[in-house]
């Protein structure tokens, strides 16, 4: 109970401490007619000046702060309003349709981000890993850790279910079967298997930069 109650002052000394210095970096306001008030960040803000709210955001929904800041990296190379061919948005890269809408219905709000707001970076930051948190819950049954990181990062890129068809079109036999290898045989099983060659390059990307903050 000791140790419980230590761990909880602690996460609120930390959450706090991530809020103030947030706060010397920003100002804040309110859009209208969001859901959000919002975090508008200094214009001259490096990547390193993210790293107590992404903590914060990864703290809130128990993702994997350096996962969030890889796939930041890789994504968006840290330019909050670049738009991919494809209308991904921002940081992260959301797509409003999808992740973006995915991410709302988590926090139990209806319709989804418009892209104005995705392009504002504590909002991309907090639905990308709001829906880093989604995949996570929905791959839970994936026992080893770091087999699971790389089945969140390839999810995030391709989709859930285009992962788990590469081993079975049976949800629950996918994972069975993934859990009889280690990390480095799903890595190469993605590789060989995968039917996209962004979903294969994504994930050593990712990882790469990953393993480097570590």
């Amino acid at each position: 109970m000791k140790i419980y109650i230590i761990h909880l002052v602690v996460i609120l000394l930390l959450t706090t401490c991530a809020q103030k210095n947030i706060e010397k970096n920003t100002t804040w306001t309110l859009y209208t007619n969001s859901k959000y008030k919002i975090i508008y960040f200094s214009k001259r803000i490096t990547p390193s000046m993210y790293n107590d709210y992404i903590h914060y955001c990864a703290m809130n929904y128990g993702v994997d702060a350096s996962l969030v800041k890889a796939i930041i990296q890789v994504e968006s190379n840290y330019n909050p309003t670049v738009i991919s061919k494809s209308n991904a948005v921002g940081l992260m890269q959301l797509k409003a349709d999808t992740a973006g809408r995915d991410a709302y219905r988590l926090k139990g709000w209806r319709g989804e981000p418009s892209i104005h707001e995705l392009k504002n970076a504590a909002v991309n930051i907090d639905l990308g890993t709001a829906y880093l948190s989604i995949l996570q819950k929905q791959l839970e049954g994936i026992i080893d850790v770091k087999t699971r990181r790389y089945a969140i990062i390839v999810a995030y890129v391709n989709g859930l279910s285009a992962l788990l068809k590469t081993f079975s079109i049976d949800r629950n036999y996918a994972l069975e079967k993934i859990n009889k290898l280690n990390p480095e045989q799903f890595y190469q099983h993605i590789q060989s298997h995968h039917p996209s060659k962004q979903a294969q390059r994504y994930l050593f990307k990712v990882n790469s930069v990953y393993v480097t903050q570590n």
